[in-house]
């Protein structure tokens, strides 16, 4: 494990893996290095081909945490990782990651390539976007009684975990790792808003950008990826059979280094 500093002081936790041109892993919801280990395995697979940074998410893991939250202060993150790579790299963003990169992108970083996996984006209308409203104000009052345990469970089942599945999981031992990371689910929110395609940030950004969705996912994942590709200006389309939001990294690999390489 390695550490960089952000802007604003905060220690960014990451590990450094492979040779060759860089590229930075950008996590979803939840994800952080000790409880991901299909990222884990992501990375080992591009270590092949690339010199891969894998890092926690301020707040998570081994990274620490600055208060008051900003999408900025995340974005200066990534502007350090890009920094310690050299200066530039090819990112992955995943899920809520690929709507950070997307920002990050547009801020003007210097990202010579992006690939976006399933960014979860809704339709834009009335009742998607009350229903992103509704979840924000249930997510930040569990917080605020400092029930994460129901913070984490709402996410889950928010984005299409079953009920019973999540009941499960709250009395497995594993269980106070997504306890620990759920204040950051605010910064997960805070970053998609209501959900809506950002379509005016979106065509701004002139980077090569690879847009991904799985064949086996809802369907508001596939409306999603093609309209962000429509709405980049210098974007390429691929749709992984079989895979679902939890991407098989066996899959995605090939696809990333095929993409980053050429």
């Amino acid at each position: 494990m390695k550490k960089i500093y952000s802007k604003d002081g905060t220690a960014i936790a990451f590990d450094q893996s492979g040779e060759g041109p860089a590229v930075i892993l950008v996590g979803g919801a939840f994800q952080h290095r000790a409880i991901d280990p299909k990222t884990a395995k992501l990375a080992a697979l591009l270590a092949q081909h690339f010199t891969v940074f894998h890092y926690d998410r301020r707040g998570r893991g081994d990274s620490g945490d600055t208060l008051p939250y900003a999408i900025e202060r995340e974005i200066e993150d990534l502007e350090a990782l890009l920094n310690e790579a050299g200066g530039s790299a090819c990112v992955f963003g995943m899920s809520s990651g690929a709507v950070l990169t997307l920002h990050a992108a547009a801020r003007g970083l210097n990202i010579k390539k992006m690939a976006l996996y399933e960014a979860p984006f809704n339709s834009g209308d009335d009742d998607a976007r009350q229903a992103a409203e509704n979840y924000t104000k249930q997510l930040t009052a569990l917080l605020a009684e400092g029930r994460r345990g129901d913070a984490a469970a709402l996410a889950m089942t928010t984005f299409g975990a079953p009920a019973q599945a999540v009941a499960g999981m709250r009395q497995m031992p594993f269980w106070p790792t997504f306890e620990a990371v759920a204040p950051t689910l605010a910064y997960d929110s805070a970053i998609m808003g209501d959900s809506s395609i950002p379509t005016t940030l979106i065509t701004s950004i002139p980077v090569p950008t690879l847009v991904m969705d799985g064949g086996a996912s809802p369907a508001f994942m596939h409306n999603a990826a093609e309209a962000v590709a429509h709405s980049l200006p210098n974007a390429q389309r691929c749709t992984l059979a079989g895979q679902t939001h939890d991407v098989d990294p066996d899959v995605l690999a090939p696809v990333l280094a095929e993409f980053f390489a050429g």
